[in-house]
């Protein structure tokens, strides 16, 4: 039997005041749960471990730090947490999310009361002003892709949504995503040759091959800021063009990953144009980049 129902893992890297507010809206939530956290530091240059050491030595919780030596990304963070964790059920939680209400405890007993049919659950995320925060979506097929860069897919509510009932979707959100750690085992974790972004896509469709379910559940609702460890905009979009590249390469066809390809050097040509028309050097700079990204073979 383990010695915690549940394992709750926050990756941090350079977050020190978000990852305080997040640990701290954990610890309000979480009543009637047996429960560890887990912090992994990516190596923060900040004082977020020693901030982080001293909130442990105030509250009556299980901590356990680990202090990586270098950032090893969140992939690789995420699956050190996983292998260190005693409880049967993980939940994997954004250092830049904050638990509202009972949050935790809705979407633990609804993981475990349906069990049968859920193996990952995700809950419903907002920004910081209360708007709902698209967080699940279909699997990124070529359609989809070509939506989400040109046709403003995630504005539409075609690549990325939050739906207000329970609902089976392909792929949640990374920043909250309940599930058994004998899931987690049985894919090999997080594929560690992805850095960040695209890492949750890439461990669900593996799920599902397995015939593995991901669903979404409102009732759990969490504030997510998003991109908080992110040194500015540009850097998502280009690890969003990483990561594309290569979950194509490893899940489909080689004709796929070439109109992928092409699909990738359109955006960002036409990111560029428009940064240069409009003298805006967060786009020229932006897609400059990614431009050299969708080159790489």
């Amino acid at each position: 039997m383990s010695k915690f129902d549940l394992s709750i893992i926050v990756v941090s890297y350079n977050t020190e005041t978000i990852t305080i507010n997040c640990l701290n809206s954990i610890i309000r939530s979480v009543r009637n749960i047996k429960y560890e956290i887990i912090i992994i530091d990516n190596a923060s240059s900040d004082d977020s471990v020693r901030e982080i050491q001293k909130l442990k030595s105030k509250k009556n919780v299980k901590f356990t730090i680990i202090q990586n030596k270098s950032n090893l990304g969140f992939a690789r963070a995420n699956n050190i947490g996983i292998k260190a964790a005693e409880g049967d059920y993980i939940l994997l939680l954004n250092s830049d999310v904050v638990v509202l209400d009972d949050a935790i405890e809705k979407l633990y007993r609804h993981f475990t009361n349906h069990q049968d049919q859920i193996d990952f659950l995700g809950g419903k995320l907002f920004n910081q002003d209360m708007t709902p925060q698209p967080s699940c979506g279909p699997f990124y097929s070529l359609l989809m892709i070509f939506a989400h860069l040109f046709l403003r897919g995630d504005y539409w509510g075609l690549t990325r949504y939050s739906p207000s009932r329970k609902k089976e979707v392909d792929w949640i959100s990374g920043a909250c995503i309940l599930t058994k750690k004998s899931s987690l085992q049985k894919l090999g974790g997080f594929d560690e040759k992805i850095f960040m972004y695209m890492d949750e896509i890439d461990l669900l469709y593996r799920a599902r091959q397995l015939n593995l379910h991901a669903f979404f559940y409102p009732e759990s609702r969490f504030i997510h800021l998003g991109s908080a460890s992110s040194a500015s905009r540009t850097y998502p979009i280009n690890q969003v063009f990483k990561g594309l590249r290569y979950f194509y390469k490893k899940h489909h066809s080689p004709s796929s990953y070439k109109i992928l390809s092409f699909m990738l050097k359109l955006k960002a040509r036409t990111g560029y144009f428009f940064g240069r028309v409009f003298k805006n050097k967060y786009l020229t700079e932006t897609y400059e980049k990614a431009y050299q990204i969708a080159c790489l073979d």
